[in-house]
């Protein structure tokens, strides 16, 4: 998952979550990628300071959220901080029968459907592209709502 600073030829900022830069690339060829405030398309990435992790021996990058905190330049409410904590909890908690399976996710999904494999929870990675493809073959995916890091990028 890669997070980029975004701008409209209006001058809004906001932020994006594209799977890789191909990916950005590929959602703003196709006109997908439109400012939340206006809807212009004209949107570019603007400046962005690099994203420095904290040392192994800090807290881990993927602690519940702070109530109150998060990836806005404003203060949450606290409605809407209480909401996203619940999200969080109720994702972590429907993953925990669930197996990652990273990139084999549109592999496994399709075993399943077509019965070469046993079916079980599973989650992992697809691209925009790989989704739909297995949307219009019947195969039931969903998207999670939070981004989900693989088990050896966990501290």
């Amino acid at each position: 998952m890669i997070v980029y600073d975004l701008s409209c030829d209006n001058g809004h900022r906001f932020e994006g979550w594209f799977g890789s830069s191909e990916d950005f690339a590929s959602q703003q060829e196709q006109g997908l990628v439109s400012c939340p405030t206006c809807g212009s398309l004209a949107v570019d990435k603007a400046p962005m300071a690099p994203a420095v992790g904290k040392k192994g021996n800090q807290q881990a990058a993927f602690a519940a959220p702070d109530k109150g905190k998060g990836l806005s330049n404003t203060p949450m409410t606290p409605e809407v901080a209480e909401a996203i904590s619940k999200l969080a909890e109720a994702q972590a908690k429907a993953l925990e029968n669930s197996t990652w399976v990273g990139k084999d996710f549109v592999e496994q999904s399709r075993a399943m459907h077509y019965g070469e494999r046993d079916h079980a929870a599973i989650h992992g990675e697809a691209t925009l592209e790989q989704a739909r493809e297995l949307l219009d073959e019947g195969v039931p995916v969903a998207p999670l709502p939070l981004p989900v890091a693989p088990p050896e990028d966990v501290n």
